[in-house]
Order: structure tokens, then C-alpha cells, then sequence
């Protein structure tokens, strides 16, 4: 499927729920969140029978995320369930890692192809700060047992906001003797994020240069989308930059986002799209679900505006909300 300016939209970010075992700084507020109603959230069967939908316009990668999607129950059974799609080609999961370990055995025999791991620090006592909950063991251990899965994808996402400087060296070191790709994603100025500090791709560039030697260019791994990959001499992972910010890479973006109430999203940084859940519940046939969502990529943003003064249908909610 291309949207309105030629782009091919073939990959779907699903939020499965807004809930989270963690509460990061940049995420969600520390207490006073207003969880949604189960009811408010889409069933396994409505995500299905949009997923059906999505295929035939030509979507053929699928991403779980949250909130955190492992503390929703029977998380397998809709990985079962894309997977039993004939069209879908890869099925990823973005986690904090802290319930992965249990989970991941049942999440491989559906059919999970990749796990990409939230993690920005190495630092017990600055992750219990970061994430204001003391769960790092468990994490590692998520990040343990993915690694040591033949044949999955695994990457490791950090988020450099200053307080972890002196964890960037030790993250992106795990890559060194491991097949995993440490990714530093910039901070995204939504919700609670825009008012935190960022660093920068050229000031993590610099730092890790300073530790490891030249970053030389290399190819990316499986599923890498708009990340830019290198690794120093002698690592067997790879670093990624994904920076959204400082190096837009909005003319090559190929996704869209569904949040757990099933409102398609076609831009992080604007509230527009179209209400599927709605659709779905008053009984819209598969051509209408693929002629309205259709209709939502032909209106595609052509980019996003970060950086510069606020217009109207910014994005006001956290990130959690939207799917991260």
C-alpha cells in the first residue's frame, strides 16, 4: 500500500494495552494514571480481523508494543494468530524485558520472529530511578533469554537523556562478543519526553568513539528499519542511531500505529487518523475496514515537525497511550 506521497506502508505498530510494570520518566507519570477499561481496549479477535484487513492492502510486518504488551494475559494467542495469517512475514515485540524469560518459550512456539528490549541502563540503582521500579534482574534476564535463543532477532533499544551518560559505553559494549544490535533512539519530544533533556546522535557517536575506535559503517540488521548501523573493529553486534529528530527520515517512513483502542495513527506526532475500533464495533464489513484505512494513508502527514513551534492536532498524549 503507498500513501499519498508514493511511500510503501507495509509495517504496523499494535499496542496491545496501556499498561506497564514500569513507570519511566520519559513514559508515564510516576502515580494518577487513568488505565483503560478492558472494554475499551480492542479484543485479540478485533486486532485479528484489522490484521486481516491490513494484509490485503499489502502490510506484511507486524510490531506488539504497550504500555508493555507482556502484562497483558495470552499474549501467544495473538502471535498465534498473525502468524496463522499467510501473508504476514515477521512478528516482533517490543518489551521492557521484565516479564520476557517466563513468556518467551510460548511466544516462540506461536511464532515470534524478533524482540526488540528497552533498556538505558546497566545501573541498578539508575534504573530504579529511571523506570522508579527496582526490576533490573528480571530485565537482564529477559535480555538473557533472547539472546540465547537460536535464530531471534534481538535488539536493545537505549534512550540517551543525560543522566545515563555513563551507561552508553557499557550498553553499547554488550554488542562487542554478542549477536545483538544496540540501538540509541533519541528522546521523542512527546508528552512527558518534551520536557526532558536529550543528547544527541553526535554526542553519542563521540562518546562511544572515544571508547571503541572509528564507528565504521555496516549493513542492518533483519527488520532494521530507518536505523543507521556501524560497529568499531572486532564487534561481532552492531550499533544503530535512530534519530528522529535531528535526522529526519520521514521520506522513507513505511508505518503506521494502532493503539490498544484501535485508533489508526499514520504519524507520531499528530492525534489524526481514523477510529477502526468504531468502525468494527458498528459492523463495518472487511471492504470498509480497508477502504477506511485506506483512506487514513492516502492523508499521511508528509513529515513530522519536532523542533519547531506547536500546530494544531499535536499529539498530546503520552507515550504509553499511543503505542511506544
Amino acid at each position: 500500500m503507498t500513501d499519498g506521497y508514493g511511500r510503501v506502508i507495509d509495517y504496523l505498530r499494535i499496542s496491545v494495552t496501556d499498561r506497564c510494570s514500569l513507570r519511566c520518566r520519559y513514559c508515564m507519570p510516576p502515580d494518577g494514571v487513568d488505565w483503560l477499561s478492558h472494554g475499551d481496549l480492542l479484543t485479540y479477535e478485533e486486532i485479528l480481523t484489522l490484521c486481516s484487513a491490513f494484509c490485503v492492502l499489502g502490510f506484511r510486518r507486524f510490531r506488539l508494543t504497550g504500555g508493555e504488551p507482556l502484562v497483558r494475559r495470552g499474549l501467544s494467542h495473538l502471535v498465534a494468530g498473525l502468524r496463522a495469517l499467510p501473508e504476514v512475514s515477521s512478528i516482533s515485540l517490543t518489551t521492557n524485558g521484565v516479564d520476557l524469560a517466563p513468556q518467551l518459550p510460548s511466544l516462540l512456539d506461536a511464532g515470534l520472529t524478533a524482540v526488540n528490549l528497552s533498556l538505558d541502563t546497566l545501573d541498578r540503582a539508575q534504573y530504579a530511578a529511571i523506570t522508579r521500579r527496582d526490576l533490573l534482574p528480571q530485565a537482564l534476564e529477559g535480555l538473557h533469554a533472547a539472546l540465547s535463543t537460536p535464530n531471534l532477532t534481538v535488539k536493545l533499544n537505549c534512550v540517551p537523556m543525560g543522566e545515563n551518560d555513563g551507561q552508553l559505553v557499557p550498553l553499547a559494549a554488550l554488542a562487542k562478543d554478542r549477536p545483538l544490535s544496540v540501538r540509541f533512539i533519541e528522546l521523542m519530544p512527546i508528552g512527558l519526553g518534551g520536557s526532558l533533556p536529550r543528547r544527541t546522535e553526535e554526542e553519542v557517536r563521540a562518546r562511544l568513539e572515544a571508547a571503541f575506535g572509528p564507528l565504521l559503517s555496516c549493513a542492518p540488521p533483519p527488520g532494521a528499519g530507518p536505523g543507521r548501523y556501524c560497529a568499531p573493529a572486532g564487534f561481532r553486534g552492531k550499533i544503530g542511531f535512530i534519530s528522529a529528530v535531528s535526522h529526519q527520515f520521514c521520506a522513507s517512513c513505511n508505518r503506521v500505529r494502532l493503539t490498544a483502542t484501535g485508533f489508526l495513527k499514520t504519524c507520531l506526532q499528530y492525534d489524526t487518523g481514523v477510529d477502526l475500533r468504531a468502525l468494527l464495533r458498528g459492523g463495518a464489513t472487511q471492504s470498509e475496514l480497508q477502504a477506511a484505512i485506506a483512506g487514513a494513508l492516502a492523508r499521511k502527514p508528509l513529515q513530522h515537525h519536532f523542533g519547531t513551534a506547536a500546530r494544531p492536532n499535536d499529539e498530546s498524549h503520552n507515550m504509553h497511550q499511543i503505542g511506544g
